[in-house]
């Protein structure tokens, strides 16, 4: 065989490797993170819920409606007895600050169905949902 035939199979068989060891390790599901969802999403999530609903924030200043849950989100730590690996958590707060910090640190300790209301309650009283407070 020619020398250049095998030098371009041999190039050719290595840059196929390369694409299969770049696009492994970029696929999303090697990125463990929470996901975001919108309030317009959780609302119609919440008509069939099927996750445990937590308000991480601090002060009390409010809820949505099916909140099952409330843990300060810098206790998150002190309360995984009761949040359930194996089940979809969505948390949210007032802005979105609070939350997002909870949902890290669950996803630093293993969860992996981590969900944030993105905005908050801000957000979710913004595109006209309302909030109940007691």
């Amino acid at each position: 065989m020619n020398k250049n035939y095998l030098a371009i199979i041999l190039a050719i068989t290595l840059l196929g490797f390369s694409v299969l060891l770049f696009t492994r390790n970029a696929e999303p599901d090697n990125i463990l993170t929470y996901k975001n969802i919108s309030p317009l999403e959780l609302n119609s999530q919440l008509k069939t819920k099927d996750f445990l609903f937590v308000n991480v924030h601090i002060p009390y200043e409010g809820e949505i409606e099916k909140t099952d849950l409330f843990i300060s989100y810098d206790e998150i730590e002190k309360n995984l007895d009761k949040l359930p690996k194996n089940q979809k958590i969505v948390l949210y707060c007032r802005s979105g600050r609070m939350s997002q910090e909870a949902a890290d640190k669950l996803i630093k300790l293993g969860y992996r169905k981590v969900y944030n209301l993105t905005g908050g309650m801000h957000n979710w009283q913004s595109t006209g949902l309302l909030i109940e407070t007691k």
